[in-house]
């Protein structure tokens, strides 16, 4: 298809810009075909931002790479002469060349066997025909598009479609499959009929994929704007089940004596949705995705008060280190601060039930301490009904909880607080080993403080801790 984007007002701006004018240059003078593929082309179609370049050469990229960068005054470049690749910044842009080769596959790897080869047979090896677009940077047809497979169209109607027989497609490379799932949601694409049925089929190819690549593709799809249409397509196709068995476990609805519950797995995708609308933090995210992950395991009938889950917060928190560690995430502070959220996402909606006391509030503040905001944030998402009044209730009711919160933390000088005594200060002053009753006495001074025993001030807790210790025939030496 030939369609000259340089004469369309809407593109011919960006391509008379550097580093583009000069890219045709080189490509001139080296008597070389070089062309625009992928994401950017894409991208600049559905008029989103995107700062990568692709650009596919005919014959070697690493040559021309270093000859574009001289004329750009970029001093560094990156080569991975094993790939065939170079790489440079240019301003706020990567650009990354690539010469043009065509693949073939053995069963038990995703990694091709590569020739060198034309820019149609680049197209051939893409994902998908949105992605197989290209765009000439020739003098001779500058700006022409190089559309073999009728992307254009699938990029119009929101269709993702291989260039290729999908089984062929899909078995080469299974990471594609997760590529199907993260576009459709990022883009909120449909998958073809055909190309949906064939990652069915091939579902257990994905097991041949690294868990990094894996995860690298499952954060897409959790940053896109509805995350659950991405995870719905994995779970539909049989995927999610082999990459994320704790998820999919949360799937289906028990009865007995005509109580049922509600179905986890989708309640779990509406929350991360709705917290969706309101943070894109990624780990915020991955606390709505695994903030009832515990509910199988803990799930129990009580004939007086129907199916409950006791326990799923803690159970839950304890899974996350092991979640993490599967999915190759990362084992530092983001994975406490998930913890810490899974553990804690009762709490507000506990003090939403009842006449929240004072040292209730100031409890969370203290326990949630600078993810206090996150957390409600979360909790707030974690509110789904089908009934609209109901819900409507509830939001009512976190917004007044909300406000007592902001009062109390004002108020009270509470919010990022430690108590004024720590357990340095203790052995100190007792002249004791470190020891349980250390933490006895610590925990006592932080909870009389909490509970409004005494006040929150150096000298009470002072006198408390002395009292304290006289309760534990602990003795201040003179």
């Amino acid at each position: 298809m030939k369609l000259r984007l340089s004469e369309n007002n809407n593109y011919a701006e960006y391509y008379q810009s550097e580093p583009f004018t000069s890219l045709t240059k080189v490509l001139e003078e080296n008597n070389q075909n070089g062309f625009l593929v992928g994401g950017l082309v894409r991208d600049l179609l559905l008029d989103r931002p995107c700062k990568d370049i692709d650009i596919v050469v005919e014959g070697s990229g690493l040559r021309l790479a270093e000859e574009l960068a001289n004329e750009l005054d970029c001093s560094k470049v990156s080569y991975f002469k094993n790939f065939g690749t170079a790489h440079f910044v240019y301003k706020d842009l990567d650009v990354e060349f690539v010469g043009a080769r065509k693949e073939s596959y053995q069963r038990n790897s995703r990694n091709p066997v590569v020739e060198e080869g034309s820019i149609e047979d680049d197209q051939k090896r893409r994902d998908f025909t949105i992605n197989a677009l290209a765009i000439s940077m020739n003098q001779k047809d500058f700006g022409d598009l190089v559309d073999p497979f009728n992307g254009i169209e699938d990029l119009k109607n929101g269709i993702l479609r291989t260039p290729l027989d999908p089984d062929t497609t899909y078995s080469d490379d299974p990471l594609r499959m997760m590529r199907a799932a993260r576009f459709a949601s990022q883009l909120n694409f449909e998958i073809e009929k055909e190309s949906f049925e064939s990652i069915t089929r091939n579902a257990e190819r994905i097991d041949i994929i690294s868990q990094e690549r894996i995860t690298e593709e499952l954060n897409k799809i959790m940053l896109s704007p509805k995350p659950s249409k991405g995870f719905l397509i994995l779970f539909k196709t049989g995927i999610l089940h082999r990459i994320f068995p704790e998820l999919t476990d949360l799937h289906g609805v028990d009865e007995r004596n005509g109580v049922r519950h509600k179905d986890n797995f989708f309640h779990t995708l509406q929350v991360l949705d709705q917290l969706a609308e309101k943070s894109e933090k990624l780990f915020l995210r991955w606390a709505a995705l695994l903030h009832d992950i515990a509910k199988p395991p803990t799930k129990r009938f009580d004939p007086k008060v129907g199916w409950t889950f006791h326990g799923h917060e803690d159970k839950g928190a304890r899974m996350v280190p092991g979640i993490f560690k599967r999915l190759r995430l990362p084992m530092d502070a983001k994975m406490k601060y998930v913890q810490k959220l899974v553990a804690l996402h009762l709490r507000p909606i506990a003090l939403t039930k009842e006449e929240a006391t004072d040292s209730g509030i100031r409890r969370l503040i203290v326990e949630a301490g600078d993810d206090l905001d996150d957390l409600m944030l979360l909790c707030e998402s974690d509110i789904t009904s089908k009934n609209k009044e109901k819900v409507k209730r509830y939001l009512s009711r976190f917004k007044s909880l909300r406000e007592r919160v902001d009062e109390v933390a004002e108020r009270d000088e509470i919010r990022n607080w430690q108590p004024p005594i720590d357990g340095k200060e203790i052995i100190s002053t007792f002249k004791m080993k470190p020891s349980k009753e250390v933490g006895v006495i610590k925990d006592a001074i932080k909870n009389a403080i909490l509970d409004g025993v005494i006040e929150n001030s150096y000298e009470a807790a002072y006198d408390f801790m002395l009292e304290k210790a006289k309760e534990l025939g602990i003795e201040k030496e003179e």
